[in-house]
């Protein structure tokens, strides 16, 4: 065989691939939870900085919200006055979710945490609230144990990087769910409280080692030894940075948004998966593929089928709890008023 008759041994795999089966399963679940008589179910972004990737983001947003049956209400305001119009739009009974562009206080982390607090858990989409990332972090699947039927809404782009690692099959689905990720070792390149530290606990929750890098140093987190753990754990790996990192990962994460940063390819060993969820390219395009077994230049497109997701999520457990308790007979066996259930049913049909 001539050298040029060797196959590729890389394959780049596009976010518009994964993401379409996404959205066709959001179709279809809006459409089994709709009624006839229903509008669409209406997103609002607010963008309150001049990111020109959060305009980007937005511009696919408004696309594929149109193309798949949801209504997009991009709404620019000054950063002195979202946090007023976030909160008006949590009182708006149009407004099914609400979504924040970050950062908005680039000098700030601790404000744009603030903001996130602003939007309503009933309208939060991006899983920002503190009750969703306590439950992350904690490892809680649902908002109402033991009954299970609000299930925790999880960040877009980290839940959006783990949809791509299940459809590369990287999770292994013979394992039970929650272990899945045991024995993989995986390199994430970035420690926001946004996108970089939830992705690295989502992925030890689900039983990885992941070591996690950013200018500070490197983080393991997993779950102990044999993933014996509920959750995952946190430890300084002192004196390591990337260069202890990448050779030992089985998948390589970057999320550095700076165009002059590049994963060092001559660190990377023969096949591993590289996955890229910055507005920037942190992987050298040819050189990687030379090296990767797969490669997946952007996430963006997943991160909005995600978002869409978690919108027919809180649609389809209002519907079905609405259901379920509008069903319940509010009365006893003698006459008299259930109280729980008439609580259980004006509770069921608020915002909260």
């Amino acid at each position: 065989m001539s050298t040029q008759d060797v196959p590729k041994t890389c394959k780049v795999i596009l976010a518009e691939t994964i993401a379409k089966g996404l959205l066709a399963e959001v179709k279809d679940t809006l459409k089994s939870i709709q009624k006839d008589n229903e509008g669409q179910p209406t997103l609002v972004a607010f963008l309150a900085n001049d990111d020109p990737a959060a305009v980007k983001y937005a511009e696919w947003s408004k696309k594929t919200c149109e193309e798949n049956g949801f209504t997009f209400d991009l709404r620019q305001v000054d950063k002195d006055k979202l946090e007023e119009e976030i909160m008006n739009a949590n009182e708006d009974n149009k407004v099914d979710g609400i979504i924040v562009y970050y950062p908005i206080f680039p000098g700030n982390p601790a404000h744009d945490r603030y903001v996130q607090e602003t939007v309503s858990l009933s309208k939060d989409v991006e899983g920002l609230c503190h009750k969703h990332i306590y439950n992350m972090y904690h490892n809680i699947r649902f908002l109402d144990p033991p009954h299970n039927l609000k299930k925790s809404i999880l960040p877009c782009t980290p839940l959006a990087v783990v949809k791509i690692l299940e459809y590369l099959q990287i999770y292994n689905s013979i394992l039970p769910y929650g272990n899945r990720l045991f024995g993989r070792t995986i390199t994430v390149i970035n420690r926001s409280e946004v996108n970089g530290r939830p992705l690295a606990a989502l992925l030890a929750n689900d039983g990885a080692t992941v070591y996690s890098v950013d200018i500070t140093g490197v983080q393991v987190f997993t779950r102990g030894q044999g993933i014996k753990q509920p959750r995952h754990q946190v430890q300084d790996k002192e004196g390591w940075t990337l260069e202890q990192c990448i050779p030992i990962s089985d998948v390589i994460i970057g999320g550095v948004p700076a165009e002059s940063f590049k994963v060092p390819t001559e660190l990377i060993r023969d096949g591993t998966v590289c996955i890229n969820f910055s507005s920037f390219r942190n992987f050298d395009g040819p050189a990687i593929k030379e090296k990767a077994s797969i490669y997946v230049p952007s996430v963006g497109k997943v991160t909005i089928a995600v978002l869409l997701r978690n919108l027919v999520i809180f649609q389809n457990i209002l519907t079905l709890v609405q259901r379920l308790i509008a069903n319940r007979p509010s009365t006893n066996k003698d006459g008299s008023t259930d109280e729980s259930t008439q609580k259980a049913k004006s509770e069921a049909f608020v915002d909260g």
